[in-house]
């Protein structure tokens, strides 16, 4: 994945960003990353990968797998092997509408 490419695809947030604003904001937790630019808080696909920037691991997929891997998470609500969600298993907003009582409201970020 390019520095320029997006990390947050609904709110297209590069990791070029995400990385800048960990240099300079110093976030205490990884959920403040959604403060860059509403970072994970969409679909909620982005959100392990965040937590990997934030642990200052590098994520190596390239753009299109990134890509190809998001688009089947919005399809089935599962994600990749190794890729566990920091959200708590959070479902894709088309699966959360469905659900009775929820109001289409997702719950924030965790944080480990």
């Amino acid at each position: 994945m390019d520095l320029d490419d997006p990390v947050c695809l609904c709110f297209r947030v590069s990791k070029r960003k995400l990385l800048a604003y960990l240099r300079t904001q110093h976030p205490k937790v990884a959920s403040q990353l959604s403060q860059c630019g509403g970072a994970g808080t969409g679909c909620g696909w982005c959100v392990p990968y965040l937590k990997k920037l934030f642990e200052q691991q590098e994520v190596e997929l390239s753009a299109e797998e990134y890509t190809r891997q998001r688009e089947t998470y919005r399809e089935t609500g599962e994600r990749p092997a190794g890729m566990d969600s920091a959200s708590g298993g959070r479902k894709p907003p088309d699966s959360l509408a469905a659900d009775e009582g929820s109001g289409g409201l997702r719950p924030p970020l965790a944080d480990d």
